[in-house]
Protein backbone atom coordinates (compact mmCIF):
# COMPACT_ATOMS: atom_id res chain seq x y z
CA UNK A 1 0.00 0.00 0.00
CA UNK A 2 3.08 2.24 0.95
CA UNK A 3 4.71 1.67 -2.27
CA UNK A 4 1.14 2.15 -4.24
CA UNK A 5 0.36 5.35 -2.54
CA UNK A 6 4.19 6.82 -3.01
CA UNK A 7 3.86 5.73 -7.13
CA UNK A 8 0.72 7.82 -7.19
CA UNK A 9 2.05 11.11 -5.74
CA UNK A 10 5.32 10.38 -7.43
CA UNK A 11 3.38 10.70 -10.68
CA UNK A 12 1.05 13.58 -9.60
CA UNK A 13 4.48 15.68 -8.86
CA UNK A 14 5.69 14.35 -12.08
CA UNK A 15 2.28 15.45 -14.06
CA UNK A 16 1.47 18.86 -11.98
CA UNK A 17 5.30 20.13 -11.88
CA UNK A 18 8.86 20.71 -13.35
CA UNK A 19 10.85 19.17 -10.72
CA UNK A 20 13.36 17.03 -11.46
CA UNK A 21 12.06 13.58 -10.45
CA UNK A 22 13.59 10.08 -11.14
CA UNK A 23 12.04 8.02 -13.70
CA UNK A 24 8.91 7.03 -13.43
CA UNK A 25 8.71 3.29 -12.67
CA UNK A 26 7.75 0.74 -16.03
CA UNK A 27 4.46 0.35 -13.91
CA UNK A 28 3.24 3.88 -14.30
CA UNK A 29 0.07 3.80 -12.36
CA UNK A 30 -3.19 5.51 -14.12
CA UNK A 31 -3.28 9.47 -13.70
CA UNK A 32 -6.75 9.44 -12.74
CA UNK A 33 -5.62 6.78 -9.43
CA UNK A 34 -3.10 9.43 -8.78
CA UNK A 35 -5.86 12.25 -8.36
CA UNK A 36 -6.20 11.77 -4.31
CA UNK A 37 -2.10 13.15 -4.68
CA UNK A 38 -2.70 16.05 -6.37
CA UNK A 39 -4.11 18.62 -3.68
CA UNK A 40 -0.66 17.90 -1.88
CA UNK A 41 1.18 19.16 -5.10
CA UNK A 42 -1.07 21.85 -5.03
CA UNK A 43 0.10 22.85 -1.34
CA UNK A 44 3.70 22.47 -2.15
CA UNK A 45 2.75 24.90 -5.50
CA UNK A 46 1.49 27.14 -2.93
CA UNK A 47 3.96 27.18 -0.29
CA UNK A 48 6.66 27.78 -2.94
CA UNK A 49 4.31 31.09 -4.15
CA UNK A 50 3.68 31.82 -0.32
CA UNK A 51 7.36 31.69 0.36
CA UNK A 52 8.23 34.47 -2.42
CA UNK A 53 5.11 36.41 -1.56
CA UNK A 54 6.25 37.00 2.55
CA UNK A 55 10.19 37.24 1.01
CA UNK A 56 8.70 40.18 -1.28
CA UNK A 57 6.79 41.56 1.66
CA UNK A 58 9.43 41.66 3.90
CA UNK A 59 12.05 43.20 1.65
CA UNK A 60 9.63 46.23 1.73
CA UNK A 61 8.05 45.46 -1.61
CA UNK A 62 4.40 46.44 -2.14
CA UNK A 63 1.58 44.09 -2.22
CA UNK A 64 0.41 44.19 -5.53
CA UNK A 65 4.50 43.50 -6.83
CA UNK A 66 4.57 40.86 -3.87
CA UNK A 67 1.15 38.97 -4.98
CA UNK A 68 2.62 39.11 -8.59
CA UNK A 69 6.03 37.63 -7.94
CA UNK A 70 4.13 35.12 -5.84
CA UNK A 71 1.94 34.07 -9.10
CA UNK A 72 5.07 34.48 -11.36
CA UNK A 73 6.29 31.50 -8.75
CA UNK A 74 3.41 29.50 -8.76
CA UNK A 75 3.94 29.71 -13.03
CA UNK A 76 7.47 28.87 -13.12
CA UNK A 77 7.18 25.68 -10.99
CA UNK A 78 3.82 24.45 -12.78
CA UNK A 79 4.89 25.36 -16.46
CA UNK A 80 2.01 27.14 -16.49
CA UNK A 81 0.31 23.59 -16.93
CA UNK A 82 -3.72 24.68 -16.00
CA UNK A 83 -2.95 28.44 -17.48
CA UNK A 84 -2.16 26.76 -20.52
CA UNK A 85 -6.00 25.08 -20.31
CA UNK A 86 -7.95 28.04 -19.70
CA UNK A 87 -6.30 30.12 -22.47
CA UNK A 88 -7.41 27.03 -25.08
CA UNK A 89 -10.51 26.93 -23.63
CA UNK A 90 -11.31 30.43 -23.70
CA UNK A 91 -10.40 30.17 -27.62
CA UNK A 92 -11.85 27.32 -28.44
CA UNK A 93 -15.52 28.29 -26.71
CA UNK A 94 -15.42 31.47 -28.12
CA UNK A 95 -13.63 31.19 -31.50
CA UNK A 96 -15.40 27.65 -33.07
CA UNK A 97 -18.60 27.53 -34.61
CA UNK A 98 -18.62 23.80 -34.90
CA UNK A 99 -17.94 21.27 -32.25
CA UNK A 100 -15.38 20.12 -34.19
CA UNK A 101 -13.31 23.19 -34.88
CA UNK A 102 -13.88 23.69 -30.86
CA UNK A 103 -11.48 20.87 -30.79
CA UNK A 104 -9.37 21.72 -33.51
CA UNK A 105 -9.11 24.91 -31.52
CA UNK A 106 -8.38 23.68 -28.39
CA UNK A 107 -5.37 21.12 -29.80
CA UNK A 108 -3.51 23.97 -31.14
CA UNK A 109 -0.99 25.37 -29.47
CA UNK A 110 -1.05 28.96 -30.75
CA UNK A 111 -2.86 31.41 -28.44
CA UNK A 112 -5.63 33.43 -29.65
CA UNK A 113 -7.69 36.86 -28.17
CA UNK A 114 -9.79 34.87 -26.42
CA UNK A 115 -7.12 33.22 -24.16
CA UNK A 116 -5.03 36.06 -23.96
CA UNK A 117 -7.85 38.11 -22.49
CA UNK A 118 -8.82 34.80 -20.28
CA UNK A 119 -5.65 34.66 -18.59
CA UNK A 120 -5.40 38.89 -18.18
CA UNK A 121 -8.27 38.21 -15.97
CA UNK A 122 -7.32 35.14 -14.20
CA UNK A 123 -4.27 36.20 -13.45
CA UNK A 124 -5.42 39.88 -12.11
CA UNK A 125 -7.75 38.61 -9.98
CA UNK A 126 -5.22 36.53 -8.33
CA UNK A 127 -2.81 39.76 -8.24
CA UNK A 128 -5.88 41.81 -6.57
CA UNK A 129 -7.00 38.92 -4.51
CA UNK A 130 -3.90 38.33 -2.86
CA UNK A 131 -3.14 42.13 -2.46
CA UNK A 132 -6.50 42.55 -0.18
CA UNK A 133 -5.01 40.05 2.29
CA UNK A 134 -3.00 40.62 4.58
CA UNK A 135 0.11 39.09 4.48
CA UNK A 136 -0.27 36.27 6.49
CA UNK A 137 -3.90 35.33 5.46
CA UNK A 138 -2.49 35.80 1.75
CA UNK A 139 0.12 33.00 2.36
CA UNK A 140 -2.72 30.55 3.71
CA UNK A 141 -4.75 31.14 0.96
CA UNK A 142 -2.07 30.89 -1.69
CA UNK A 143 -1.50 27.40 -0.25
CA UNK A 144 -5.44 26.18 0.44
CA UNK A 145 -6.57 27.36 -3.09
CA UNK A 146 -3.79 25.67 -4.66
CA UNK A 147 -4.86 22.89 -3.37
CA UNK A 148 -8.42 23.44 -3.31
CA UNK A 149 -8.41 23.75 -7.18
CA UNK A 150 -6.18 20.77 -7.94
CA UNK A 151 -9.12 18.84 -6.09
CA UNK A 152 -11.87 19.45 -8.14
CA UNK A 153 -10.12 17.84 -11.17
CA UNK A 154 -11.45 14.04 -10.44
CA UNK A 155 -14.82 15.49 -9.64
CA UNK A 156 -14.72 17.28 -13.45
CA UNK A 157 -14.07 14.00 -15.12
CA UNK A 158 -16.63 12.85 -12.77
CA UNK A 159 -19.32 14.88 -13.25
CA UNK A 160 -19.07 14.80 -17.51
CA UNK A 161 -17.66 12.42 -20.42
CA UNK A 162 -14.61 12.55 -22.46
CA UNK A 163 -15.01 14.70 -24.94
CA UNK A 164 -13.23 12.24 -27.18
CA UNK A 165 -11.97 9.17 -27.73
CA UNK A 166 -7.78 9.95 -27.54
CA UNK A 167 -6.01 13.03 -25.75
CA UNK A 168 -4.83 13.47 -22.69
CA UNK A 169 -8.64 13.96 -21.17
CA UNK A 170 -9.37 10.54 -22.21
CA UNK A 171 -5.80 8.64 -21.53
CA UNK A 172 -6.02 9.45 -17.66
CA UNK A 173 -8.46 6.90 -17.33
CA UNK A 174 -11.96 7.18 -15.35
CA UNK A 175 -11.74 8.74 -11.67
CA UNK A 176 -13.71 6.95 -9.50
CA UNK A 177 -16.05 8.61 -6.72
CA UNK A 178 -12.99 7.12 -4.08
CA UNK A 179 -10.98 8.93 -5.42
CA UNK A 180 -13.09 11.93 -6.04
CA UNK A 181 -13.81 11.87 -2.62
CA UNK A 182 -10.01 11.35 -1.24
CA UNK A 183 -8.75 14.40 -3.03
CA UNK A 184 -11.54 16.13 -1.64
CA UNK A 185 -11.07 15.02 1.88
CA UNK A 186 -7.02 16.00 1.41
CA UNK A 187 -7.90 19.50 0.23
CA UNK A 188 -10.31 20.24 3.41
CA UNK A 189 -8.04 18.67 5.73
CA UNK A 190 -5.29 21.23 4.28
CA UNK A 191 -7.78 24.23 4.72
CA UNK A 192 -8.75 23.74 8.27
CA UNK A 193 -5.02 23.70 9.06
CA UNK A 194 -4.22 26.57 7.68
CA UNK A 195 -7.77 28.56 7.73
CA UNK A 196 -10.89 29.15 9.85
CA UNK A 197 -13.83 26.84 9.00
CA UNK A 198 -16.18 29.15 7.96
CA UNK A 199 -13.26 30.04 5.39
CA UNK A 200 -12.80 26.64 4.36
CA UNK A 201 -16.54 25.68 3.88
CA UNK A 202 -16.74 29.00 1.12
CA UNK A 203 -13.52 28.08 -0.65
CA UNK A 204 -14.91 24.52 -0.90
CA UNK A 205 -18.25 26.05 -2.26
CA UNK A 206 -16.54 28.28 -4.33
CA UNK A 207 -14.05 25.88 -5.60
CA UNK A 208 -17.10 23.36 -6.65
CA UNK A 209 -19.21 25.72 -8.22
CA UNK A 210 -16.19 27.19 -10.18
CA UNK A 211 -15.50 23.54 -11.50
CA UNK A 212 -19.39 22.76 -12.04
CA UNK A 213 -19.65 26.17 -14.58
CA UNK A 214 -16.11 24.73 -16.48
CA UNK A 215 -18.10 21.14 -16.92
CA UNK A 216 -21.62 22.48 -18.10
CA UNK A 217 -19.86 25.01 -20.38
CA UNK A 218 -17.45 22.25 -21.47
CA UNK A 219 -20.34 19.77 -22.25
CA UNK A 220 -22.82 22.21 -24.26
CA UNK A 221 -19.87 23.44 -26.32
CA UNK A 222 -17.95 19.67 -26.61
CA UNK A 223 -19.84 17.31 -24.92
CA UNK A 224 -17.25 16.99 -22.45
CA UNK A 225 -14.18 17.02 -21.10
CA UNK A 226 -10.65 17.54 -22.30
CA UNK A 227 -6.85 18.04 -20.59
CA UNK A 228 -7.85 22.26 -21.45
CA UNK A 229 -10.94 21.49 -19.79
CA UNK A 230 -9.41 20.06 -16.56
CA UNK A 231 -6.71 22.36 -16.50
CA UNK A 232 -9.08 25.53 -17.08
CA UNK A 233 -11.47 23.92 -14.26
CA UNK A 234 -8.34 23.60 -12.00
CA UNK A 235 -7.30 27.63 -12.19
CA UNK A 236 -10.94 28.83 -12.39
CA UNK A 237 -11.80 26.79 -8.89
CA UNK A 238 -8.48 28.31 -7.64
CA UNK A 239 -8.90 31.97 -8.78
CA UNK A 240 -12.14 31.11 -6.97
CA UNK A 241 -11.17 30.47 -3.69
CA UNK A 242 -8.88 33.41 -3.43
CA UNK A 243 -11.34 35.53 -4.49
CA UNK A 244 -14.16 34.42 -2.08
CA UNK A 245 -11.22 34.34 0.60
CA UNK A 246 -10.26 38.18 -0.24
CA UNK A 247 -13.92 39.42 0.86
Amino acid sequence: MIRRLAADLHLAVVFLTRLPMPRLPVDVPPLARAMWAFPLVGAFVGLLAATVLSAALSGGLSPAVAALLAVGAGLWLTGGLHEDGLADVADGFGGGATRQRKLEILRDSRIGSYGVLALVIALGLKVAALSALPAVDAAAALVAAAAQGRAVLPLAMLLAPPARADGLGAGAGEASAGVTAAAGAVAVGLGVWLLPWADVLLAVGAAGLACAVVVMLARRHIGGYTGDVLGAAALTAEVAVLVVLSR
